[in-house]
């Protein structure tokens, strides 16, 4: 009878060893996928901070990278743990996935009230952003970011084409242009000389809206996909607590 016991016991330990290693494995790939996310947002979205006073969208790209990289040593630590018994590597593991459960939480709050900071900042800048910095002598990034703001969402101007109206640039006496080449549906040299419907990006709306769309995209991903290491986390949480209490038992 004991000795059906122990083995009970052992094949028990065997499962929850196996079922953690198995949340390891999809803990540390959900970790690269925050990773590389957090990578993307920086290299082909950069351009698009430099049109905002505040570094949130920067930083939000960095917390990203952390964090990918946190949860992929915090995995490779609870394969380690897993693999070997070690109760006191179980330990830390668990804490550390406690400690990055309840930073994902903080950092979801502050996500939601600065990006209700970030969208009134859009509306109250990026017009007049356009309107005194593009193509103005030291402002390269801004002028590279508006135009592939343009084209990229298919907008012209901060709410509409008209804006330009008021651009430094566009008033400047050798300038023969009424928008910026950018605006143009097919882009070339001077096109920005006709604003006609059938030219330039009139109809579509303006690059406000779409950019507030955007970043209201991103805020959804990144919440669905802190939702999903948040459940990953609890598994493991709970994953990690019965195994620590198995080999807490196990005679040998």
């Amino acid at each position: 009878m004991e000795v059906r016991r122990e083995k009970k016991h052992a094949c028990g330990t065997i499962c929850l060893k196996y079922l953690l290693f198995l949340f390891n494995v999809l803990f540390w790939l959900a970790g690269g996928a925050v990773l590389a996310v957090g990578v993307w947002t920086l290299v082909e979205k950069g351009d698009y901070i430099s049109l905002l006073s505040s570094g949130f969208y920067a930083t939000s790209a960095y917390i990203l990278i952390a964090a990918g990289v946190i949860v992929i040593v915090t995995g490779i630590i609870g394969c380690c743990a897993t693999l070997n018994e070690m109760k006191s590597l179980l330990i830390v593991y668990l804490i550390l996935l406690l400690c990055i459960f309840l930073l994902e939480i903080i950092a979801g709050v502050l996500a939601y009230i600065n990006y209700q900071e970030l969208d009134e900042e859009l509306k109250q800048n990026l017009k007049v952003t356009m309107q005194q910095k593009y193509q103005q002598p030291g402002e390269e990034s801004i002028t590279q970011a508006v135009d592939k703001l343009h084209q990229e969402f298919k907008c012209c101007g901060s709410h509409n084409f008209s804006d330009w109206s008021d651009s430094v640039w566009i008033q400047a006496a050798e300038n023969e242009r009424l928008v910026p080449d950018s605006c143009c549906k097919t882009p070339g040299e001077l096109c920005g000389r006709r604003d006609h419907p059938s030219n330039i990006y009139r109809v579509e709306g303006g690059c406000i809206t779409k950019l507030e769309e955007f970043l209201l995209s991103q805020l959804y991903i990144l919440g669905a996909v802190g939702i999903g290491i948040a459940f990953l986390q609890l598994l493991g949480m709970m994953f990690t607590c019965c195994l620590y209490w198995n080999l807490k038992e196990d005679p040998y």
